[in-house]
């Protein structure tokens, strides 16, 4: 159900993202996630093509704490913050980051190998049917995330929406 995958640039650490739908608990897992009772990001699914985009926004959160260059106060806001293709924080929070009202989200999480935080300790939390994350693809709204990242139909004639997002998400400190 869950799906966990190392960093390649850091060994040491893991990425572990699970996927829930049927979400009734929205308003208390966004209340604890800014409390910092949930150690993991909450994202909304329906702006994200495939689960390799919330891998490479926390490979990036993770390369930009151990550097100490984060723009956010937590590893996990920079995940949340590295999905947006722009460099406003509150806009990457509005879009990315899940709201009283979303009845499906996505929970990123990322530790270390001798860390024992179990992905059951946060599926006992949201009160939803978890779901395999290959399924985030049902949940995704493409013509949102076409018109977010300003995606030409051009470019979709050369590559995939995938290949169009994780650009941008990677290029955004640069231009």
């Amino acid at each position: 159900m869950h799906l966990t995958q190392e960093l390649e640039l850091y060994p040491e650490h893991s990425v572990t993202q699970m996927l829930f739908k049927e979400v009734k608990n929205a308003t208390e897992l966004r209340q604890k996630a800014m409390e910092g009772k949930i150690n993991g990001a909450l994202i909304n699914p329906t702006m994200l093509v495939d689960h390799f985009q919330v891998l490479v926004a926390a490979n990036k959160a993770v390369h930009l704490q151990k550097i100490g260059k984060m723009k956010t106060r937590s590893l996990f806001s920079e995940i949340i913050f590295n999905l947006s293709p722009t460099n406003n924080i509150s806009d990457a929070f509005k879009r990315f980051g899940i709201s009283d009202s979303d009845d499906s989200v996505l929970v990123a999480l990322v530790h270390n190998k001798d860390e024992s935080q179990l992905p059951s300790d946060i599926a006992a939390k949201v009160d939803g049917r978890q779901v395999s994350v290959e399924d985030l693809s049902s949940l995704s709204d493409p013509v949102k995330i076409k018109k977010l990242y300003k995606v030409t139909p051009q470019e979709e004639k050369c590559g995939t929406l995938l290949d169009a997002v994780v650009c941008r998400m990677a290029t955004k400190d640069v231009i």
